[in-house]
């Protein structure tokens, strides 16, 4: 009774939530999709700082009197790279992702178990009269079990573009933690490609890339939205039966 009072109130909360999807994809009918807003990311509500295990801070370089060069410079003309907060660098996104899983199990067991008891304390004889059955043959169980699987995996990901990232804080040893979004509308078709992570910043080239293979804790986001990919997902109701279908 319980399961069924969860599904209705689980279906319930998602035709509330497609409805109001829908009554939005009414009053948007024949427009572009919007594009996010551009916002500081510290006030997002979902903004967090980094808090990670870092090194003892390094005590402060002292200034030489008289002399060009400065302790802990990284050159002697000034780094044009991204160092500080509100900096903005390129990230070369270049993703080549090959994988190819061929399983297949097979399993089969067989069970055979007879019990008799033709001696049984001189009761066998009484029992056999009254139940009318062979003392020698009083079980049989007889058992047979076969799984077959199969698996098949054959994926191949390739992606290569450019994004330009801002630096949204620096940390304590040096790392800067970096975020970056893009937009482009295409026919009504909105692709994003979104990144974040953490880099050091002798990583940094000298024209002020970085590749993402150098990026810690990466996480690289390539979606769309808009009229296509909303017809490549299954409608809200075949989700609905998809989630609470315990078949």
């Amino acid at each position: 009774m319980k399961f069924f009072q969860f599904a209705l109130l689980s279906a319930t909360a998602l035709s509330l939530t497609a409805c109001a999807s829908n009554i939005e994809k009414l009053a948007n009918a024949g427009k572009r999709p919007p594009m996010s807003e551009v916002n500081n990311p510290q006030t997002t509500a979902e903004y967090k700082p980094l808090s990670w295990p870092l090194p003892d801070p390094e005590a402060a370089s002292v200034r030489t009197a008289n002399s060009l060069w400065q302790p802990g410079s990284r050159a002697f003309f000034r780094d044009q790279r991204a160092q500080r907060v509100g900096d903005i660098l390129r990230v070369n996104v270049a993703i080549s992702d090959q994988a190819k899983l061929d399983n297949k199990t097979d399993r089969q067991r067989d069970t055979a178990e007879n019990v008799g008891a033709p001696q049984l304390f001189g009761l066998e004889n009484p029992i056999t009269d009254l139940t009318r059955a062979d003392p020698n043959n009083w079980f049989s169980i007889n058992g047979a079990t076969q799984s077959n699987a199969t698996g098949k995996i054959d994926r191949k990901e390739t992606i290569n573009t450019q994004v330009a990232a801002l630096v949204t804080q620096v940390l304590p040893n040096g790392n800067l933690v970096i975020e970056g979004t893009q937009e482009i509308l295409v026919n009504y078709e909105i692709r994003e490609v979104s990144i974040k992570g953490v880099i050091r910043p002798e990583d940094i080239n000298s024209d002020n890339t970085v590749e993402s293979s150098q990026i810690a804790q990466a996480r690289i986001v390539y979606s769309g939205r808009g009229q296509i990919s909303d017809i490549s997902q299954p409608r809200w109701g075949h989700q609905v039966i998809e989630a609470i279908s315990p078949f």
